[in-house]
């Protein structure tokens, strides 16, 4: 079968757990050489992903409160961990979707990239059943997807904003979101956590690789690209503090970290 194809049946999957399988089977279907590169398979306009009717989708500041002190706080916190695993799902098959023309190699990070956030999903939603609750049973936003849209017609673009700013956030906070969950009384919530922060750095370490390669290939300044992406795009800009060690590990070097701290 046609990659493009393969990735637009299971992006447009709209049930969670049918697109977790699929998403399995589209990473054993590349690793088993069972998917053909035609880059003449058109590619569709940008539209909303495969997903629920549930949760309900809402302005950040009407999202309900996350106080973990209490259990529906603690069920609150995790669906929200639950639904940007979901994000993350479309958002990687979308990369490997919407961009041609590039190494086969970036095809094969995405689709793995794509498996393992599937992975994380499966594992916070297992957690969330233990209270009581299931994906869908609480208001989320929208934001990550938003950003995609935004970023649909440029990869370098689309790196940087993407894995390399909103996904870099997931390193700077979930340290903080494993602390109060193990002072609440929830430890094993925080050692799903330590699964998924090692996996994510790996997926921030991507988006850093293939944004600096493609502005190698276009003759820019990485560095400087990146710095005025984000002053072009303000929801996308970082807030202190930072992980500076995750994000050492995931490709960023001293001096952007020097010049995030002092901007932003």
């Amino acid at each position: 079968m046609n990659l493009f194809q393969k990735i637009d049946e299971v992006l447009n999957t709209k049930d969670p757990q049918q697109k977790v399988t699929l998403t399995y089977q589209l990473f054993f279907d590349w690793c088993d050489g069972r998917l053909k590169i035609e880059h003449d398979h058109p590619v569709k306009s940008f539209a909303e992903a495969g997903r629920p009717n549930r949760p309900e989708l809402v302005s950040p500041k009407d999202l309900l409160r996350r106080k973990v002190s209490t259990e529906e706080g603690r069920a609150i916190l995790i669906h929200a961990l639950t639904h940007i695993e979901f994000n993350a799902i479309n958002l990687a098959l979308d990369a490997a979707y919407r961009f041609r023309h590039l190494p086969d190699a970036f095809y094969g990070d995405w689709i793995t990239i794509a498996k393992e956030e599937a992975y994380h999903f499966s594992l916070l939603h297992a957690h969330l059943q233990q209270y009581g609750h299931n994906y869908g049973d609480f208001p989320a936003h929208n934001g990550l997807w938003d950003m995609a849209r935004k970023t649909a017609d440029d990869v370098m673009i689309r790196m940087a904003l993407v894995p390399r700013s909103l996904e870099a956030r997931g390193l700077d906070v979930t340290p903080g979101i494993q602390k109060k969950l193990s002072e609440n009384g929830d430890p094993n919530a925080a050692t799903l956590l330590d699964v998924i922060f090692r996996d994510e750095v790996g997926h921030v370490a991507v988006g850093n690789h293939w944004f600096k390669t493609i502005c190698e290939q276009r003759g820019l300044n990485a560095e400087q690209t990146y710095i005025e992406l984000l002053e072009q795009h303000r929801e996308a800009q970082p807030r202190p503090p930072f992980h500076n060690e995750a994000r050492i590990a995931a490709g960023f070097s001293e001096s952007e970290l020097k010049y995030l701290e002092t901007a932003f």
